[in-house]
């Protein structure tokens, strides 16, 4: 595990007194230091894991390391990703611990910090600390690199996407290739659907080894959205507003990050297609990267919308080669999730420096643009959620696009979206609301 903090460390000392149960307000590197007296036979990683495991305490995870056979002392190679030993390993069993109960349906407590990064390895701790599962070396590996060797040859082509942000046209730090599945598939998406405000004109059809992949990513992705129900949702019931019909992956977007350098900025992707409570598979081929995802905090009032984004500190989820990351359905509403610039990355052997990430979606009927509400602008309407001020947090809407397209102007279009249980649209009741005079048609 890297270094929990991100500013630098100073060099640690032991330190030779007791420790107390009142160091909450120690720096974590000092609480580090604690343990490596009481501990001196265990590597630094290892303390931090116990350390994060008991919520900073040092008294109880030095009381845990003392009753728990600790791990044989691994050296693994500088930079190269592995496979972490799961926190839980190092819980005491206690009624009062967030993290024993791996399989409780509440929300657990995030474990990082502010202005810190935690990183996490294990599947176990993946699904139970953010709104993810990752599912490891998940296809045969011959066929994981035929799917990269192919997309590397078909990124040789890709373009890096242009649309307007504060007045400026800007371009995304990395190209990507938009893929669907039949020849009448790609006529709707170049006539039809709209990003950032504006028609893609490169949309390919599925190539072969994306068309043979989608059903192993589709049947993995319905099975980890039962056991998150199951496991993760109060009550073992799917969220308000999620889909209950299987999740069935109809489009592609593939992203090539050529170097350690290119990355992509905190976001929530685009739910106007999709609906609430999307699902999204994602895949990572090549070289291994960062992930790093951070909850949406809801602000102490309207004046200082954004001021707590770091309140929780950002998880860091390592993806390494042919690994499938399942972007649950809280995650859009509720998270912002990143790719980060790397100092230094391990080449893959076909790879090199490249990374080919596929993210399939589940492009829904009726989120069709032919249904999406348009103001006078001419430009479909975005679907968005309130994530910035108290009041109606969490809340859907409609509003206009056209200010993300180089050379058009936006209007003040906005309506409130409805949705019934299952997350479908509402369009009558949204329509009554605009004739009422409860939405504004621009």
């Amino acid at each position: 595990m890297e270094a929990f903090l991100a500013r630098k460390k100073r060099r640690l000392t032991p330190e030779p007194e007791p420790v107390h149960d009142n160091n909450d307000d120690e720096p974590t590197e000092v609480k580090l230091a604690m343990l490596s007296s009481l501990h001196p036979a265990l590597e630094q990683e290892t303390l931090l894991d116990v350390l994060l495991a008991h919520d900073g305490s040092v008294s109880a995870a030095s009381a845990s390391l003392t009753s728990t056979t600790s791990p044989a002392k691994k050296q693994r190679p500088s930079g190269a990703m592995c496979a972490q030993t799961s926190l839980k390993h190092f819980a005491v069993a206690s009624p009062n611990s967030s993290v024993v109960a791996a399989r409780s349906p509440k929300k657990a407590r995030l474990m990082s910090k502010k202005g810190s990064t935690l990183h996490l390895y294990s599947p176990e701790d993946i699904a139970e600390h953010t709104p993810c599962t990752i599912i490891h070396n998940f296809l045969p590996a011959d066929l994981a690199d035929a799917l990269l060797l192919e997309l590397l040859e078909e990124s040789k082509t890709f373009e890096k996407i242009t649309f307007k942000l504060f007045d400026t046209v800007v371009s995304s730090p990395h190209t990507s290739g938009f893929f669907v599945g039949t020849a009448a598939e790609q006529d709707s998406q170049r006539h039809e659907y709209l990003y950032n405000g504006a028609r893609l004109t490169d949309v390919r059809t599925l190539t072969p080894m994306l068309d043979a992949v989608k059903a192993r990513v589709r049947d993995a992705v319905n099975e980890e959205i039962q056991t998150r129900i199951r496991t993760r949702y109060p009550g073992g019931k799917k969220l308000k507003h999620q889909s209950p019909r299987p999740w069935s992956p109809n489009a592609a977007f593939v992203n090539c990050y050529a170097g350690p350098q290119q990355s992509v900025g905190w976001h929530s992707d685009q739910l106007t297609y999709l609906g609430p409570r999307a699902v999204i598979g994602s895949l990572s081929l090549g070289v291994a990267r960062e992930f790093r995802v951070r909850r949406v905090v809801c602000p102490k009032d309207d004046g200082d919308a954004g001021a707590d984004a770091d309140l929780g500190g950002q998880i860091a989820i390592h993806l390494p080669h042919n690994s499938l990351l399942i972007m649950h359905a809280e995650m859009q509403e509720e998270w912002k999730h990143s790719v980060a610039p790397a100092q230094v990355i391990d080449p893959h052997p076909l790879a090199g420096s490249k990374r080919i990430n596929i993210t399939y979606r589940d492009y829904r009927p009726e989120f069709h643009p032919r249904f999406t509400p348009r103001c006078k602008c001419g430009v479909p309407g975005v679907l968005r959620v309130v994530q910035k001020k108290r009041e109606n947090w969490g809340r859907y809407f409609w509003m206009c696009h056209a200010s993300n397209v180089p050379g058009k102007e936006g209007c003040n279009f906005f309506l409130w979206a409805e949705f019934d249980e299952d997350g479908s649209p509402v369009w009558e009741r949204m329509k009554s609301a605009v004739r009422s005079g409860n939405g504004n048609d621009g």
